[in-house]
């Protein structure tokens, strides 16, 4: 089972978001919060959280508390008098001739403090009241309409004739607040409180320019006397609660927390219609995490002032907090509705929207989580964990570009996540970029050189590129890192296994399998080391696998059952009487063979519909043997459907599938699909007999077995031993790999088709056989070309003494792990330890063409075989090569695959030993004789080429008696259940 890269960093959690308020001076008016955002991939990124402006919301709501003049920008603030008591007549008028100086007061100013020292008498007795009036409103109206001036100048005319008239000093002062004159402002408020100091809208309007100059204690004091004349104005009250809650904020800031508490709650006491008291309370107690009572003061607020998009933001964030994705959600919407264009509110709405995205990925919907990481890039472009996210959303979806766009977009806007350069390197390694997946692993270690999800990557690609010690020192690195971190022992089992040592390998896997009960690499990966130096037939081996597919299974609620329509219903019935009364051997035996009675069976039968499901339908050792079923299939008997699960293609996969298409066969492209979906596929195609041809081995799809979506599974070619699935119902095989009497046991009943079970298609780029390099060299050249996993001890042993009793030969292994130079050493080591010189050792590493690899075979006289698992692939290609192989029998299947094909091509007598003492006889008496090697090796290709196993007419049509005779049997069995079942049970 080949090592996975540890995919989008944090593992299966729900991406929420963490969010921490923090409120800054409030003095600045401007101020933010800022939201700490802790993202699955553990990235931190930032936030804003709406600080709603004191100064905006006086401007927008309390048109008497905050002046337009404040809202467009005033100059800068000046220390303005106290606004107390009336000024003497000369203050006034020197104030005003400063004014006049700094400011460019009008000179009609001076009418102002003339008129305070001559009284109202002559003015008055000039204007009637109703015409002053008239005026007055006037003037209201002029001010309203942005006409300044006009009322202005209208003003003036008044107060020349009604200097003590409170209300005209008051409009005036608004006219100079339009016009930017703050000076000229304060001054015509202070008079009019002067005549008349319960003018309570004047001492609102002076505690707007105290507050303005930085002067709060002066303004509040100005509100209290005001709120204090004014019980019953809403606008004065409510402009007192807002310099209250002012000073809240300001003894806030200083550390005063607890005053502060006091006077937000005095602000709303006095004005319980005030949203901004019930905000700066909801504020408040979110900084001590008081969630709850904040919640509640925002929709106090909310009640009050229901388009505050400011406090729908944050209340989103307290339902954030909380884990309330869907009100958070909700919230945010609510102010984007309100306030669409509010930067910060983009930003939430999108974080809301990425997150919850992240929870329904999580939940299977990765369609509508694809959908809202969209929608929170369009509020947002540069939301850093939503384009990471949308990556790993692409990624999981297989679609590999989008998520590699996502991943370098992420890497470009934070040039620091080290997480989106480590899924880059995953999803690069998916599409087959082996060298732009380990420069995206160094991109991540250079940014966090601790990292151990990344140093776990790095090694495995190392590991695949035959760099076995610095995938060592990584392993080494991400264990002392994170110890329990399972999938690193994994990794270093496979990495250990490469290097052929299965006992350390085992303990990786079992040290894993302790840390993640459920981890399914680690399990089969262990049940695949087994088969290296245990014989099958062990009771430990064959108990591992049927506990494996035990606990395996029930992670799996099976489809529920269908009945299907019997395809041989109409034909012969004397074919039931052929297996029902005979031993499950003996019908095992009937099923096999070509039974006269079966072939006029099904010659009036429909099509029986036979699915394959692979990973390695690719340049990969079953493709070897999958092609002749897909490439022959007779329609007439079986529509054969390949459900094509390799993770990428190249030209055998389009090879396989226009031979399973000219054959009359479905071809479905499935790696993208779950295991879930997969079975579902393959239960709507109709499929009635379902061939895995994986078993343990890497990539395989058990799962889809363990939902049984056909009536009938089998499992072949991939994997010498059982499945340990109950629901896996058949095994082929044949009786020299799997005798009767054999003692091994099996989770599947196990079909012995006649002579091999296997069928062999030789590379169409596989070059011509050359002459026997002995005949050149002057000795004979041993050879190896299986992985180093199956090269145990007894094997070593076993070949130093043909090497000892060949004194001038040489040996030539050929495996992965000889890319490192400490891997080569290693290995020499073992030979040195037993007295064979290194210089007689040749270590060469995998060639990257097939037809390099096949070439490399013209170096080699013999080839010897491992046990107890022999070769399979690396032994046709050596045979069609023209390289004879010396292998030895035993007593379980892995080991007896060499003699079932030895014997199928004819060569059986000479080149299988029954014993290890035999095995090296026969390989010294081979050397020994090289005019009968070169002779052997020019036919050998022919011969094999004729022989049974590469005759793939004869091994199909014989692979589909067998099926029919399969389904035949099932159907009997079928309706003897109906006939005794009462009918309401039948399904």
């Amino acid at each position: 089972m080949p090592t996975g890269l540890s995919g989008p960093v944090a593992a299966a959690q729900v991406n929420r978001s963490r969010a921490v308020l923090v409120q800054t001076d409030s003095a600045q008016e401007n101020s933010t919060w800022h939201v700490c955002i802790n993202v699955d991939c553990d990235v931190r990124f930032f936030g804003d959280l709406v600080r709603y402006s004191q100064t905006k919301r006086a401007a927008a709501g309390n048109a008497d508390l905050l002046s337009d003049s404040e809202a467009a920008g005033d100059r800068s603030p000046q220390r303005l008098p106290d606004h107390g008591t009336a000024q003497p007549a000369r203050q006034l008028r020197d104030h005003f001739k400063r004014a006049k100086a700094d400011n460019g007061v009008a000179p009609e100013c001076y009418v102002a403090a003339l008129s305070l020292k001559n009284g109202d008498g002559d003015a008055a007795a000039n204007i009637e009241q109703k015409q002053l009036q008239q005026q007055l409103r006037l003037s209201e109206v002029l001010l309203r309409r942005g006409k300044h001036d006009e009322a202005l100048r209208l003003l003036e005319t008044i107060i020349v004739s009604d200097p003590v008239n409170a209300e005209a000093l008051h409009l005036r002062g608004q006219c100079f607040v339009a016009k930017n004159n703050s000076v000229g402002a304060f001054a015509s408020f202070a008079a009019a409180v002067a005549v008349q100091p319960s003018n309570a809208h004047a001492l609102v309007a002076c505690a707007v320019l105290y507050r303005a100059s930085g002067q709060l204690a002066r303004a509040v004091a100005a509100l209290e006397t005001a709120a204090a004349a004014a019980p019953n104005d809403a606008a004065v009250q409510q402009a007192y609660a807002a310099g209250l809650n002012a000073t809240a904020t300001q003894l806030k800031s200083a550390g005063q927390r607890e005053a502060a508490l006091v006077k937000y709650q005095q602000a709303v006491d006095i004005c319980p219609a005030y949203a901004d008291g019930f905000y700066d309370l909801g504020v408040y107690y979110s900084e001590d995490s008081q969630f709850d009572k904040a919640a509640e003061e925002y929709k106090r607020c909310l009640q009050l002032k229901p388009h505050f998009a400011e406090a729908h933001c944050n209340l989103g964030v307290i339902h954030h907090l909380q884990g309330r994705l869907d009100d958070a959600l909700a919230a945010h919407q609510q102010a984007y509705r309100y306030a669409p264009g509010l930067k910060l509110v983009q930003e939430h709405l999108a974080m809301a929207y990425s997150d919850r995205a992240t929870q329904i990925k999580e939940q299977g919907n990765t369609a509508a989580a694809i959908g809202l990481y969209e929608q929170a890039l369009a509020l947002n472009p540069g939301y850093v964990p939503a384009i990471y996210n949308l990556g790993v959303a692409h990624a999981e979806c297989g679609q590999h570009d989008r998520a590699i766009f996502m991943y370098n977009m992420a890497v470009a806007l934070e040039p620091t996540c080290a997480e989106a350069y480590n899924n880059l390197a995953v999803v690069m390694r998916e599409a087959g970029n082996m060298e732009a997946a380990v420069q995206a692993c160094q991109a991540a270690l250079q940014i966090r050189p601790v990292f151990p999800q990344c140093l776990n990557n790095l090694a495995t690609l190392y590991t695949s590129q035959g760099r076995a010690f610095e995938a060592l020192h990584l392993l080494q690195a991400a264990l002392l890192a994170w110890p329990n971190y399972a999938e690193a022992h994994n990794n270093l089992g496979v990495l250990q296994r490469d290097m052929g040592s299965i006992s350390e390998a085992l303990a990786s896997y079992e040290t894993c399998l302790k840390l993640d009960t459920n981890n399914r690499n680690a399990g089969q990966n262990r049940l695949l080391a087994l088969n290296y130096i245990y014989d099958g037939v062990d009771p430990m081996v064959c108990e591992a696998h049927a506990a494996w597919g035990d606990q395996f299974q029930q992670q799996f609620t099976p489809l529920p059952p269908l009945q299907h329509a019997d395809p041989l219903a109409d034909s012969a019935a004397d074919l039931a009487t052929s297996s029902a009364d005979g031993t499950p051997a003996q019908e095992a035996a009937e099923v096999a063979g070509d039974s006269p009675a079966a072939d006029s069976a099904c010659a009036n039968a429909a099509p029986l519909v036979v699915g394959y499901i692979s990973p390695d339908l690719f340049t990969h050792s079953v493709s070897y043997f999958a092609e002749a079923p897909l490439r022959h299939h007779h329609s007439s008997r079986v529509r054969h459907v390949v459900y094509n699960c390799s993770p990428r293609g190249d030209s055998k996969t389009q090879m396989l599938k226009g031979v399973t298409e000219a054959a009359g066969g479905l071809w479905r492209e499935a790696a993208k699909l779950s295991e879930q979906d997969l079975a579902a596929l393959v239960r709507e195609d109709g499929v009635q007999l379902l061939v895995e041809l994986t078993g343990q081995t890497a990539n395989n799809r058990l799962g889809v077995m363990a939902l049984q979506p056909t009536p009938l599974q089998l499992t072949w070619i991939g994997y010498p031993n059982s499945t340990g699935l109950k629901a896996v119902h058949y095994r082929l095989t044949d009786e020299l790999c799997d005798p009767a009497n054999t003692e091994q046991t099996f989770v599947e009943e196990l079909i012995r088709l006649p002579g091999c079970f296997l069928c062999y298609t030789p590379a169409t780029d596989a070059p011509e056989v050359a002459p026997l390099p002995a005949l050149l060299n002057g000795f004979v050249t041993f050879g190896s070309f299986n992985n180093m996993a199956k090269i145990t001890p007894k094997v070593i042993e076993a070949w130093v003494k043909i090497l000892q009793a060949v004194p001038s030969s040489r040996f030539l292994l050929k495996n992965k792990p000889f890319a490192c130079p400490a891997a080569r050493e290693h290995v020499l080591q073992l030979f040195l330890k037993k007295g064979i010189a290194a210089h007689r050792i040749d270590l060469l590493p995998l060639a990257a063409a097939n037809a390099d690899h096949l070439a490399t075979y013209g170096d080699v006289d013999i080839s010897l075989d491992t046990f107890p698992y022999a070769g399979t692939t690396t032994t046709c290609e050596s045979l069609y090569m023209g390289v004879p192989c010396v292998t030895l029998a035993g007593a379980c299947h892995a080991h007896n695959v060499g003699v079932s094909l030895l014997s199928t091509i004819g060569i059986n007598s000479k080149w299988v030993a029954n014993d290890q003492n035999e095995y090296v006889d026969k390989a010294v008496q081979a050397a020994s004789n090289v005019l009968a090697l070169s002779k052997l090796r020019q036919n050998l290709r022919q011969q094999m080429s004729e022989s049974p196993l590469c005759d793939a007419e004869t091994f199909v049509s014989g692979l589909e008696t067998c099926y029919s005779q399969l389904w035949k049997r099932y159907t009997m069995q079928q309706k003897s259940i109906s006939m005794s079942a009462p009918t309401n049970e039948f399904k």
